[in-house]
């Protein structure tokens, strides 16, 4: 069994897993957005396996539905959930941790073996490879003052500023914590994580989907 929430928006729905952060996919119903999430299954797999973990996920089981917003609607998660704000144990954490690494290591990968101009469409607009990129690295300079962690703006080609970003933000997620928001106005562990990988893994299948 899986176990996954609904974020159910006016015009769209998320299906997100609970134990597997990123694992996450919307559509316009519950049933289209489980269903989703199961196709997606076998891609989240390369990022569990890289992580050195097994998958072998079983049925979703819904345990929680929640109300989204127009956040959910424009197609990202939004919405805190009951577990968001339990304790985190170590094991859980280190597990976690390791899943958002493996999805920054394969979101390089991508990058490195896309050509920059990408297929035009819906899935994704008219933004091209290093636009992606850019967007992600950015977007999670800003998630990461909601952890606490915080760096100056730096160029995606700028390695060595991505790394200690990076490594800062698993060291921060990386240990147990009570539940509460890690900084002021911020997020907890459990929540950070799951809307981090889910970041960082939407973008990877979306430049994947477009360079065919």
């Amino acid at each position: 069994m899986t176990n996954i929430y609904l974020e159910i928006g006016e015009k769209k729905v998320a299906a997100c897993a609970l134990e597997w952060p990123g694992w996450c996919r919307f559509a316009k119903t519950e049933a289209e957005a489980i269903q989703a999430l199961t196709a997606y299954g076998p891609r989240y797999q390369v990022i569990a396996l890289r992580a050195g973990l097994e998958f072998n996920p079983g049925e979703p089981v819904v345990v929680e539905r929640v109300q989204g917003d127009t956040t959910t609607d424009f197609g990202a998660p939004s919405a805190m959930v009951t577990s968001d704000t339990a304790p985190l144990d170590a094991a859980t954490a280190e597990r976690s941790v390791a899943l958002l690494r493996a999805a920054w290591a394969i979101l390089d990968e991508v990058v490195a073996a896309s050509p920059n101009t990408l297929r035009k469409g819906p899935r994704g607009g008219g933004r091209e490879r290093d636009e992606v990129y850019r967007h992600v690295i950015e977007a999670e300079r800003t998630y990461a003052r909601k952890i606490g962690v915080r760096h100056k703006p730096f160029p995606p080609g700028d390695r060595n500023a991505l790394a200690a970003m990076r490594e800062d933000i698993a060291s921060v997620l990386g240990q147990p914590s009570d539940g509460l928001p890690l900084a002021p106005g911020g997020w907890p562990s459990v929540y950070a994580l799951r809307r981090i990988a889910w970041h960082v893994i939407d973008h990877t299948w979306e430049i994947e989907d477009r360079r065919e």
